[in-house]
């Protein structure tokens, strides 16, 4: 029996949530509430495609057709939202032997971009994957190229003094002594954190010349359609003045370091960052989280930092398909950054 890809009815779409939470391979930004928000925010179509063997789903893809003028292009996830990864996500592969697994993925893979090419008609495709796909080649197969990046992960699993103890010196030192600075606070915030976190990434932006293309309006939209706690702000205090903050986001196991920790301007005797990011893992670790992604690795000197926290380097892959993909691509997001739909709110 082949493998069936469609548009999610009514009744997948009530399961969609339940696809996302069985999948290795999906994220946060899988669920059908961030979807929701990514198309509000781009003002474009996504559409839910799940695929069967019978009645057993064998995966889902989520896929935005946007347009900018005759370009039609297909995007998973959409560009400029700064959402890490999205691309298809598996299910009920891992009770399958090795040679019908392969069969079964690249079954469903070809019937996606079959459903893709036949009813959007893209000009240019754009996945990018998280760490935990576990084979490429369907999609080079179908004529993806296919470009590496990085990211790093911190394992939750050791206790405490031992994950501490595994930091460098000066991170352990700077933890240590924002434990012992009595006016020093860190909690979870709650909408109006969102907003401080986002005004302080894009003041720093904005000093360096570089435009921060993230709304608050999206990611306030994620704050309060997704589960309570999935977009968790974390923010520092010292003597009660807002002076950092991380805006993380949680699914599964692992936490992710989404937006925030910038450097700060602001006097005061200890390392906001190294606090925050310490309050970012003990808070995970408490409530069984395994793993923090740092997300991203790229920037040598933000590296410099994140690496202090003595993480495990993950790679992960960025797709294109496509005529002429470079020269599309570069068009298109000349043409889309230009649009308001992306600028500051």
């Amino acid at each position: 029996m082949s493998i069936e890809v469609r548009e999610v009815t009514d009744d997948d779409l009530e399961q969609w949530n339940r696809y996302v939470d069985q999948s290795p391979q999906a994220d946060l930004f899988h669920r059908r509430e961030a979807l929701e928000a990514q198309a509000d925010e781009m003002g474009c179509q996504v559409y839910h495609l799940v695929g069967f063997k019978g009645q057993e789903p064998v995966g889902i893809f989520p896929v935005f057709e946007i347009q900018k003028g005759p370009l039609t292009t297909a995007f998973s996830p959409p560009p400029d939202l700064r959402v890490p990864y999205q691309g298809p996500a598996l299910l009920n592969m891992g009770k399958l032997k090795q040679r019908k697994a392969e069969r079964r993925h690249q079954s469903f893979l070809e019937e996606c971009f079959d459903w893709v090419d036949d009813e959007l008609h893209p000009r240019y495709i754009h996945v990018r994957l998280n760490g935990n796909y576990p084979d490429l080649r369907p999609m080079q197969w179908e004529g993806f190229d296919a470009k590496p990046a990085y990211t790093y992960l911190v394992d939750l699993t050791p206790d405490d003094d031992d994950l501490l103890m595994s930091f460098s010196s000066d991170a352990r030192s700077n933890i240590r002594d924002g434990r012992d600075a009595a006016d020093v606070s860190i909690e979870v915030g709650d909408r109006d954190a969102v907003l401080a976190i986002l005004e302080r990434v894009r003041e720093r932006y904005e000093n360096q010349g570089i435009a921060f293309h993230l709304s608050d309006s999206f990611v306030t939209d994620l704050y309060e359609r997704l589960p309570e706690g999935a977009v968790r702000p974390y923010v520092c205090r010292v003597a009660g003045e807002f002076v950092g903050g991380i805006l993380a986001y949680e699914h599964g196991d692992t936490i992710h370091r989404w937006q925030g920790g910038v450097k700060t301007d602001a006097d005061v005797a200890i390392s906001i960052n190294d606090n925050l990011d310490w309050a970012v893992m003990e808070d995970a670790k408490s409530r069984g989280i395994t793993t923090y992604d740092l997300v991203g690795a790229e920037n040598p000197r933000i590296n410099k930092y994140k690496a202090k926290f003595n993480p495990d380097l993950q790679e992960y892959y960025t797709l294109e398909h496509g005529s002429t993909a470079i020269n599309i691509a570069a068009h298109f997001y000349k043409q889309l950054r230009s649009s308001t739909v992306l600028g500051s709110k």
